[in-house]
């Protein structure tokens, strides 16, 4: 693993629960694996221990909870995409969304909309799924409150269109994608990968050892459940969190 690049500490997200909260600092690295193919902000990541999986097709992808906002204290530092911060600009942060997806953000309290363009990493404050740029927070009514309850929902990457002409994304099929899975555990030995997903698939009908490099490491990573929507997902990592897996995160099934 190696330190992340200095604009992904530096972003507005990665510090917002030590400005907003008096919170903890964050310790970010990105993870390279050997073959992968990725590239930037498309790489794995871990937040204090934690692993984000950047989604390569956010086609579909919704998503409901707490949404929070960062203005001029963060004004003019860097993003994760290497951008410039503004916040008077239409622009969010998201843990796992490909980088210039535009997203419909719906305050679920008054109805008002914004749409944002995700150009950072975060928020990494537990319950938040996205942090939106001042001027987006102003367009749906949270700035006061500093968090609302919202709804997203990817919009596609924006079609380049005559003139004059109205804005057009390629849309998604469906806001309930999938299939996803939830990572329990990653193991250096094998046998202890196969041990826990012979016992999950027990009680869950499907798990699954997946083989990675971290590092120059070769891990063998459990994956289990199989689930149509991120609701679904999320509500089974919650409960294996609950019995004891407390790394667990979603991921999208191949």
């Amino acid at each position: 693993m190696k330190t992340l690049v200095p604009r992904l500490v530096a972003g507005c997200t990665l510090v917002l629960g030590l400005a907003a909260c008096g919170g903890p600092t964050y310790k970010v690295k990105v993870i390279d694996e050997p073959g992968s193919g990725l590239k930037g902000t498309q790489k794995p990541y871990e937040v204090n221990g934690e692993r984000f999986e950047p989604l390569a097709n956010a086609d579909g992808y919704a998503e409901s909870g707490t949404a929070s906002w960062y203005g001029p204290d963060f004004h003019g530092r860097k993003t994760s995409n290497g951008e410039t911060y503004n916040m008077n600009a239409m622009t969010a942060a998201h843990k796992t969304l490909p980088m210039n997806v535009f997203v419909r953000v719906i305050n679920e309290t008054n109805g008002k909309q914004s749409v944002v363009r995700i150009n950072d990493r975060g928020p990494f404050v537990k319950g938040r799924i996205i942090d939106l740029s001042y001027a987006a927070a102003q367009e749906i009514g949270m700035v006061g409150g500093g968090t609302a309850q919202v709804r997203i929902e990817t919009l596609g990457f924006r079609e380049a269109g005559p003139p004059g002409s109205a804005v057009t994304y390629r849309q998604p099929a469906s806001y309930a994608p999938g299939p996803f899975t939830v990572q329990v555990g990653a193991f250096a030995m094998p046998q202890n990968a196969i041990r826990l997903a012979e016992e999950l698939r027990r009680s869950y009908g499907d798990a699954a050892v997946v083989e990675g490099w971290v590092s120059g490491k070769l891990f063998h990573r459990v994956r289990v459940g199989l689930y149509k929507t991120l609701a679904d997902a999320e509500k089974a990592r919650i409960e294996f969190e609950g019995k004891g897996f407390q790394n667990s995160f979603v991921v999208a099934r191949d």
